[in-house]
């Protein structure tokens, strides 16, 4: 294996991000292709810029968060966070006993590590589940978390929603949607109602995922829960700050759902032209994927035997569309535990500025290096870690 821990992964991420600034520094910022759908951005106004205190900014753009806030999500209270992480684990910590269960259900494990991770630190148990009729609560489950659409953008039946939400009320467990990208793929997409309508108590969104706000959290809720949540985000210093609470009031405003429609029919072009050197390649809702074992089937198909991971594999295949076609995909700048699928989302900002044959010649560019240093460890490491 290249990549044996988290520490590696971070050396990783630090590798690209250097790349990233020599890109910055000799070509200039439009000859980056950020297409994770991550992006974000830090919109404001010219007269928002005096508000980007502490208290002034507060007195301000608290009141707006929670109307946009509640228009977007539903629920009764809003509260900002810092990340989607920090709301997750200010939630389990106000919610969540030592000795009790969090029980979760996503359309396809592994869950985002955040969920298991919290629960490890206020010593509960924590079970997940993908499969609907295994699904099942217990005397002792506390926190029932649904993800409305996983980190490769599986996303959650309806039906089955509506099934979680049912077990858990009639066990009178409260239920937490993890809806980082969800809230506007579900809606939007699949015309799915919001989390808060069909019954949840707390849901969350990232206000930088499939929109052009801050890397931060949103959180939406009953109030007496977010009012519990709220206790434990300040205590720890979870919740967000004037500054980016402003930029996601103007990301909000900004929200446009025709971008990501849109995203939703282009993707069949580029999946077409994908899939014929890249016969494993999957649709995503608004792009494509090629998950680890899928391009370790790529190299497979070409008679290429290797030892490394298929989390190897996607690693490299990734670092190399950076260095070599400045084309930024998570696995190259995720943080530890991402999902280590490389994934091209079209309702990315900088797609407006790329084709697909750019995207297609960049694809077979990178699967030819990765064939031919497969077999060298010293040239992967160098591709990895430089």
């Amino acid at each position: 294996m290249l990549v044996n821990s988290l520490f590696d992964e971070v050396n990783r991420r630090e590798n690209a991000l250097k790349i990233i600034k020599t890109i910055l520094k000799t070509q200039g910022r439009t000859k980056i292709f950020d297409l994770t759908g991550l992006a974000g951005g830090f919109p404001i106004l010219s007269e928002d810029k005096d508000l980007l205190e502490t208290y002034a900014g507060s007195a301000v753009f608290e009141d707006a968060i929670q109307t946009l806030g509640k228009t977007h999500l539903g629920g009764e209270k809003i509260l900002a966070l810092n990340r989607t992480s920090s709301g997750i684990f200010a939630a389990i910590i106000a919610l969540v006993n030592e000795g009790d269960e969090i029980v979760h259900y996503l359309p396809k494990i592994p869950s985002h590590p955040s969920i298991p991770r919290s629960a490890e630190l206020v010593s509960a148990t924590y079970k997940e589940f993908e499969d609907i009729n295994k699904f099942k609560v217990g005397k002792n489950t506390s926190l029932v978390f649904i993800t409305g659409s996983t980190m490769d953008h599986d996303v959650i039946a309806m039906e089955d929603f509506l099934k979680i939400i049912e077990i858990s009320k009639t066990h009178n467990i409260p239920v937490f949607v993890d809806d980082a990208s969800g809230a506007r793929l579900r809606t939007i997409i699949y015309k799915q109602p919001r989390a808060m309508d069909m019954g949840a108590d707390i849901v969350i969104t990232s206000t930088d995922k499939l929109m052009g706000g801050p890397r931060g959290g949103l959180m939406s809720g009953k109030s007496d829960i977010i009012k519990q949540i709220k206790l434990k985000a300040h205590q720890f210093g979870l919740e967000a700050q004037s500054p980016l609470i402003a930029r996601m009031v103007r990301a909000l405003e900004n929200l446009n759902p025709e971008i990501i429609l849109q995203a939703f029919i282009n993707k069949n072009d580029l999946y077409t032209a994908l899939k014929n050197d890249f016969k494993h390649i999957k649709e995503t809702p608004t792009g494509v994927m090629l998950s680890p074992e899928s391009l370790k089937l790529e190299l497979k198909d070409r008679d290429i035997k290797t030892d490394l991971t298929p989390n190897d594999l996607a690693f490299l295949f990734s670092m190399l569309l950076l260095k070599n076609n400045c084309i930024i995909t998570v696995p190259a700048v995720g943080m530890p535990g991402a999902s280590a699928t490389i994934r091209i989302d079209l309702a990315s900002k900088d797609a407006e500025r790329t084709t697909n044959q750019y995207i297609v010649q960049s694809f077979s560019e990178a699967l030819k290096e990765l064939i031919n240093i497969t077999d060298n460890v010293n040239a992967c490491n160098m591709v990895l870690y430089n």
